[in-house]
C-alpha cells in the first residue's frame, strides 16, 4: 500500500479507506485494490517490491502439463501455489501469498520428493485461477469436451437416429473418443484399479476404486451414456448391438509412454449397461517377490517352498486380496531358463515373459479341469493353476503335484488354516493331501498410512487391551523380539495426503505343512483341530501380522480391524 501511495497510484486517505474496507469485508488488500479497478499488474509489482520477492506474469503462456504433475492439483489447490517454470534444474512456484507458512513447508516436503530445488516468485490472484484451470482434471477437461460435444450434437439435429445406423462413425469422432481416453488417463495416473461407469435416472456416474475404496470422480449427463458405452465396446471388439446380456472384452492403450491394458465387461442395468474396467498395469501389478510384503521370516519360509522340487502351495483368500499379484510374483522368482513354467488362467491378468500363459474358455469347454489335463503333456516343471473350483481341478492339481511337478493356485478360504478342511469338503482324500500339500498362504490388503501425514493415537486403554491380546498369543520366538510403541498411528488427511493413506500392504498367515500336521490330515481335522496345531508350530494369524505392521506405524489399528 505504501508502495502504491508512493508511486501516485492511491492518495494516503485512499489507502486507509481501503485497509478499513477490506477488514469490514472480510477480504484481502489486494482484492479490495481490484475492486476500485487499479491495474492488476502494478498491484503486483508493489507487493513484489514489499516483499523482496521477485514477480511473474502469465501474459497469456500456457502451462503445460508436464511441469504441473511437479505439483499434485490437491496441493496447488489446497495452498494456493502453482509451478509456472522450470529451468537449469530449478523449478519456480508462483504463490499469491507468499509468507503463508504452512504453504512453504508443503512446498519444500514436495520439492524434496521431487528432488528439485524451487524458488518462489510473486503471482496475481487471477494469474493463479488461471493456472489451477490448466491442470488436466478430469472434471475441467471432460467438461471441455461435453461442450465439443454440445456442438457436435447442436450441428447434427437428426444424430439419435442416425446413431443407430452410423454408431461406429459417431463415436469414433473426437468428442467422444477424448472422452473416454480422459477418463482412461486420470484412472491409471490416480493409481486406480477400477473404473465403474454407471448409468442412473438422470445421469451417468464415474468412480474410480483406489486402494480398495470407490471414489465418485465425475457426473456425466446419460446422453452420452450410449456414446461412451459403445465406444468402449468398439475398442474391445464387443457386439455394438447386444445390449440385453452381458460381455467381456479387452484392450490396450499407451498412457504416459506406458502400455496399459484394461479388462472390460458390460453389465444391462435397469437404466442401460454399466462398465466395469479393470486397469492392469505391468509397472504396478507385477512385483518380485521381496516387494510383496512379506515379513522376513515369512520371506524366507515362502523361499524354502518354492525350491521345492514338487508339492502343491496354495493361497487364499477374498477376491481382491491381492492373491494374483502374490502368484504373479512366486513365478517371477521362479522365471529361470531351466524351468518349464505353464499357467492356466480366467483370465490372463499380466504377460510375463519366459511364461506360457493359457486363458481357459469354459464357453467352449477349455476349463481349468481341460487344462490341467493337456497340461501335464507339455513337460512341465512348474503349473499355475488360477483357481482351483471344484473337485476334478483339485485332484488333478494334487496329481500333478504328486508326479513331480511344483504346482501354484487359489482356492476360496477366509484363511490358511481352512484350506485342508475345504479341500478334504471337495471330495479329495486325505492321504492324498498330505504328502502333496507344502504350504497354504492366507492373505488380505490393508492400506497404508502416509509417511508425511499420520495422526499419533497413544498405545493405553482399548488399543493397548487389543494390541496385548495379539501379542500375548504370539509365539515366544517372535515375540521376545517385539518392543511396544508409546504411539501407533491413524490416518490424516492432508494436502499432501487428501485421503489419508497412500497405496496398500499385503499382510500374511503362513500355514506350513510339518510332519505332525501330515499325521493329522489322515484324521479328517476340522478348522479348529488344524488351528490348534498351526498354534503349536508357530504360525503367526493374519490379524497378528496385521497388528505388528500397526506398531511399525505402517498401517492404522482400526483399518485393519476393519478388514480381519
Amino acid at each position: 500500500m505504501d508502495i502504491l501511495a508512493g508511486s501516485g497510484d492511491i492518495t494516503l486517505q485512499e489507502a486507509a479507506e481501503i485497509r478499513k474496507l477490506a477488514r469490514s469485508k472480510n477480504i484481502s488488500i489486494e482484492e479490495e485494490l481490484l475492486e476500485r479497478g487499479l491495474d492488476e499488474q502494478k498491484i503486483l509489482k508493489a507487493k513484489g517490491e514489499a516483499l523482496g520477492i521477485p514477480t511473474f506474469s502469465l501474459a497469456g503462456k500456457k502451462i503445460s502439463f508436464d511441469l504441473l504433475k511437479n505439483i499434485p492439483e490437491e496441493s496447488a489447490r489446497h495452498y494456493q501455489f502453482v509451478p509456472i517454470n522450470l529451468e537449469n534444474g530449478t523449478i519456480s512456484i508462483g504463490m499469491v501469498d507468499p509468507d503463508n507458512i504452512e504453504a512453504k513447508e508443503a512446498l519444500k516436503f514436495i520439492a524434496t520428493r521431487i528432488n528439485q530445488p524451487f524458488k518462489i516468485f510473486v503471482i496475481s490472484r487471477r494469474d493463479l485461477t488461471a493456472i489451477l484451470g490448466e491442470y488436466k482434471g478430469i472434471s475441467g477437461e471432460v467438461t471441455k469436451v461435453l461442450g465439443e460435444l454440445e456442438v457436435a450434437l447442436s450441428e447434427e439435429p437428426t444424430l439419435p437416429k442416425e446413431l443407430e445406423r452410423t454408431e461406429t462413425s459417431f463415436v469414433e469422432d473426437a468428442p467422444i473418443t477424448k472422452m473416454v481416453a480422459v477418463i482412461l488417463r486420470h484412472a491409471t495416473e490416480g493409481r486406480a484399479s477400477d473404473i465403474h461407469i454407471e448409468p442412473s435416472r438422470d445421469k451417468l456416474r464415474v468412480r474410480f476404486r483406489v486402494d480398495g475404496i470407490l471414489y465418485t470422480s465425475l457426473f456425466l449427463p446419460m446422453k452420452v451414456h450410449d456414446s461412451i458405452i459403445s465406444r468402449i465396446k468398439i475398442l474391445t471388439n464387443m457386439q455394438l448391438d447386444e445390449k440385453r446380456k452381458p460381455q467381456d472384452g479387452r484392450f490396450s492403450a499407451k498412457i504416459e509412454g506406458r502400455e496399459i491394458d484394461f479388462r472390460v465387461s458390460t453389465f444391462p442395468t435397469y437404466f442401460g449397461e454399466k462398465v466395469a474396467i479393470r486397469i492392469l498395469d505391468p509397472e504396478t501389478g507385477i512385483k518380485n517377490l521381496d516387494d510383496v510384503g512379506f515379513s522376513p521370516g515369512h520371506a524366507r519360509a515362502v523361499k524354502e517352498a518354492l525350491t521345492r522340487p514338487y508339492g502343491l502351495i496354495l493361497l487364499t483368500g477374498p477376491t481382491g486380496s491381492g492373491k494374483t499379484t502374490t502368484l504373479y510374483a512366486m513365478l517371477q522368482s521362479l522365471n529361470e531358463d531351466r524351468w518349464n513354467i505353464v499357467s492356466l488362467e480366467d483370465p490372463v491378468e499380466y504377460s510375463i515373459g519366459g511364461v506360457n500363459q493359457s486363458q481357459v474358455r469354459p464357453e467352449i469347454g477349455y476349463d481349468f479341469a481341460e487344462g490341467l489335463h493337456h497340461i501335464l503333456r507339455q513337460d512341465p516343471d512348474v503349473i499355475m493353476v488360477g483357481e482351483i473350483r471344484d473337485k476334478e481341478t483339485a485332484q488333478l492339481a494334487i496329481h500333478a503335484a504328486l508326479t513331480g511337478h511344483l504346482v501354484l493356485s487359489t482356492l476360496h478360504t477366509n484363511t490358511a488354516i481352512g484350506v485342508i478342511p475345504r479341500l478334504i469338503d471337495m471330495g479329495v482324500d486325505p492321504y492324498l493331501i498330505a504328502p502333496t500339500l507344502i504350504m497354504a498362504i492366507g492373505q488380505r490388503l490393508v492400506r497404508t498410512l502416509c509417511d508425511d501425514s499420520k495422526e499419533e493415537v497413544p498405545v493405553e486403554g482399548k488399543i493397548k487391551e487389543i494390541i496385548m491380546q495379539e501379542i500375548n498369543a504370539i509365539p515366544e520366538n517372535i515375540k521376545r523380539n517385539i518392543k511396544i510403541p508409546k504411539v501407533i498411528y491413524k490416518p490424516k488427511i492432508s494436502g499432501t495426503c487428501p485421503k489419508g493413506s497412500r497405496g496398500r500392504i499385503a499382510i500374511f498367515e503362513i500355514l506350513e505343512v510339518t510332519k505332525s500336521l501330515e499325521k493329522l490330515i489322515l484324521e479328517k481335522p476340522s478348522e479348529a483341530v488344524v488351528e490348534e496345531e498351526a498354534k503349536k508350530q508357530g504360525m503367526l494369524t493374519l490379524r497378528q501380522d496385521g497388528v505388528l505392521r500397526a506398531l511399525e506405524g505402517r498401517v492404522g489399528l482400526e483399518e485393519l480391524l476393519e478388514v480381519i
